[in-house]
């Protein structure tokens, strides 16, 4: 299953989850991606993108006429 923010590269993060009896089980982190219509070479695209480049700005939008 491969997730990757269009931009930043951000991907799922793999860990271990450690409950109080200290058992460990295997976690992952998804990215908060969101499907966003981007203006990529010129032309508007749909894509996946992380919130945080969202929020700062990294994505013009294309804007729907």
């Amino acid at each position: 299953m491969a997730r990757k923010c269009a931009i930043c590269g951000k991907g799922v993060s793999v860990g271990m989850k450690i409950s109080h009896s200290h058992i460990r089980t295997k976690k992952t982190w998804m990215p908060n991606l969101q499907p966003v219509r981007a203006i990529i070479n010129g032309s508007p695209k749909k894509v996946k993108v992380c919130t945080r480049c969202l929020r700062s700005g990294k994505v013009q939008r294309a804007v729907q006429a």
